[in-house]
């Protein structure tokens, strides 16, 4: 019986959108154009910062990332980046009893950003919080202490293959491959990721059949 459901963030509960197109325009380029290069990096399997590398090569991507917070231009999240169905479906497991968490690889600015937001869930927390990133074997051994129930009766969702649906399997977790964003949506037939997938969904309010099978 599934007892915690833990949540990863872009592209599973936010929208993505702004984060690309705010880059764009930091670096002074077409939004589309860098969009693009996204979509091109995610059907060659690579870490999407390789987009912006494509544009200003040998890019320190933590540098920029730094100087457009002191620009006041960094990072935001407010309610119009979460996807529809995440307040009622986050709500609704909580009704059922399933404890949720949020976990993904964002910025300990970003971990501020969403508790801020007052998610129905039990845990938010960011990879920089916890000081180690998926798809680190690591990071998935502190969900499961998070979780606080047995492998089995964890389920981990996310939309990417590497970072969330295969390291979640090999640690022992149930998983669910959301095929929604660019990663989700490619990746949403390969053999491999249908295969590590205990579910392919399309929506998260699909989780709440989940828990009642």
């Amino acid at each position: 019986m599934i007892q915690t459901i833990v949540f990863d963030v872009g592209e599973t509960l936010t929208r993505d959108d702004r984060y690309w197109a705010s880059w764009a325009d930091w670096l002074d380029v077409p939004r589309h154009t860098l969009s693009a290069l996204v979509g091109a990096v995610v059907t060659q399997g690579r870490d999407n910062a390789e987009a912006l590398r494509i544009l200003r090569p040998g890019m320190d991507v933590g540098a920029e990332y730094r100087a457009r917070e002191a620009a006041g231009r960094g990072e935001h999240l407010d309610e119009a980046d979460l996807y529809p169905d995440v307040r009622p479906t986050l709500g609704g497991l909580r009704g059922l009893g399933i404890r949720v968490i949020v976990a993904g690889n964002q910025t300990e600015k970003a971990g501020a950003l969403l508790r801020a937001l007052d998610l129905p869930a039990d845990l938010v927390v960011t990879s920089a919080e916890w000081g180690v990133a998926k798809p680190d074997r690591e990071f998935f051994r502190r969900v499961l202490k998070a979780s606080g129930a047995a492998p089995h009766e964890t389920v981990y969702v996310g939309d990417h293959p590497v970072n969330d649906v295969f390291p979640a399997r090999a640690a022992g977790l149930r998983t669910a491959h959301i095929r929604r964003g660019p990663w989700g949506n490619w990746w949403g037939n390969d053999p491999d990721v249908v295969a590590a997938a205990d579910w392919s969904i399309h929506s998260l309010t699909e989780l709440t059949s989940i828990v009642n099978e």
